[in-house]
């Protein structure tokens, strides 16, 4: 009997060391330790299409999506002039701005929601904030930094005041962001606690913009810049990667945004292809991909590989963009694609431009079945070969089956109905971009 009651005090003490070590102190601690471990192992930000909820039929989401593309691409066009002009001088710095889906997030303590563009063209995150002199109306109300116990300004000798191009010092750090299209946001730069789920970031720099003008900034509340600059949420987290998975136009179903350790593909989806991000110094916040070549049915397109090289302004190349809508590539070899995808296809060519589209055809009355041919992008080291719905674009109640491609001078874009129901990683450190072909609503 001695020797069982020592036994079972012997246990209790063993017990007693073990909780000492594995329970925390006070249970802020356990929950400080749970955060910690969310932000190094990532998180998960629901996407909202901007045209998601609207009442639209598939088609009048393309067209305005194409109409949204197409300004885009005017915005990058004089991104280039502005970057290739010595006669004249930037007196702010020109983004591609806008994009095609929100994100949810919350800002501030207490946190307070809103929605803001996601951009991967761009590296600033700005929202509007009070005293507004110039704000446009934004479906949640405008960020009120008195009312956040963790607001901070940015001080002019800050890292991240000297990460913008063009800052003034004034009431703090002060910058201006202007657009391809003559929008623009100006105000303070901060550091505030974000709030992406569950998880809380504190001391992210962005810009608090009192003076906001432009059409598009509308759609969400802000912008978050996703690209390759020092002032990206990707950059700012220190997290080396991020990846989104995109739903097709006609689904309902959310699009996911992945940052951090969870980005990274899983060989159990399927085939990853991966390719080196390239850098273009006179345009370091986009993401550059080496195109080689394209093929069309079983014929690989005739155009040299230099057509995509980077010019001495700048300009060329080719970007992948979750904010344009559909691809567009450089005039000639655009001519020649659509050239192969008629004579392939032997349907009648539909001169109407009713879509929008630049290459549509007549669908025959008596089938509800059309083969298109094989389209596959040949990237450095990767090919990418697309399903039928990635790149054409059917409706039977118009009669057409369209190309969704366009042409373009000065930068080729890979944009997101390629992307569709494709997780897409962004690997920072390794400057790689893998994609894998996978369903986006079962993640």
């Amino acid at each position: 009997m001695a020797s069982l009651y020592s036994l079972c005090c012997v246990l209790f003490l063993a017990l007693a060391i073990v909780a000492l070590y594995v329970s925390p102190a006070v249970s802020t601690s356990r929950r400080g330790f749970e955060r910690r471990n969310e932000v190094e192992d990532g998180f998960r930000v629901m996407l909202k299409h901007v045209d998601s909820g609207k009442n639209l039929t598939k088609w009048e989401r393309i067209q305005r999506g194409i109409k949204r593309g197409q300004r885009r691409l005017q915005r990058l066009s004089v991104m280039f002039s502005t970057a290739s002009s010595s006669s004249s001088v930037v007196k702010a710095p020109v983004a591609a701005g806008n994009g095609e889906f929100l994100m949810y997030l919350s800002i501030g303590t207490p946190p307070k929601s809103y929605s803001a563009v996601m951009d991967t063209g761009s590296d600033l995150i700005w929202t509007q904030c009070k005293p507004c002199s110039q704000c446009f109306k934004q479906s949640t109300p405008i960020f009120d930094p008195k009312l956040s116990s963790t607001f901070s300004k940015l001080s002019c000798s800050s890292h991240l005041c000297a990460a913008l191009p063009e800052p003034t010092c004034g009431d703090g750090c002060e910058y201006v962001y202007s657009y391809g299209d003559y929008s623009s946001t100006q105000g303070v730069m901060a550091t505030e606690t974000f709030t992406f789920g569950k998880v809380s970031v504190p001391n992210i720099g962005f810009g608090c913009g009192e003076e906001n003008d432009g059409e598009g900034f509308s759609q969400g509340a802000g912008l978050v810049g996703l690209g390759r600059g020092p002032l990206s949420l990707v950059s700012q987290l220190k997290e080396p990667k991020f990846s989104y998975c995109l739903t097709p136009f006609d689904e309902t179903q959310k699009s996911t945004l992945l940052m951090g350790s969870i980005a990274s593909v899983n060989r159990t989806l399927g085939a990853i292809k991966t390719t080196p991000l390239i850098h273009n110094p006179l345009q370091p916040s986009f993401y550059y991909l080496s195109l080689q070549g394209i093929t069309v049915g079983g014929t690989r397109l005739p155009f040299n590989e230099s057509t995509f090289a980077f010019q001495d302004d700048g300009s060329g190349g080719l970007i992948i963009d979750s904010g344009t809508t559909i691809t567009y590539l450089e005039e000639s070899v655009f001519n020649v694609l659509s050239k192969r995808f008629i004579k392939q296809m032997k349907l009648p060519v539909d001169n109407s431009g009713s879509t929008g589209l630049e290459l549509c055809f007549i669908l025959p009355s008596e089938t509800s079945e059309v083969k298109v041919p094989k389209l596959i992008f040949h990237f450095d080291g990767a090919d990418l070969d697309l399903p039928g719905e990635n790149y054409v674009i059917a409706d039977s109640n118009m009669g057409l089956i369209c190309l969704a491609m366009g042409r373009s001078n000065g930068i080729s874009i890979l944009g997101n109905i390629q992307q569709q129901n494709m997780l897409v990683l962004h690997d920072l450190k390794k400057k790689t971009l893998s994609f894998v072909q996978t369903q986006c609503h079962k993640l």
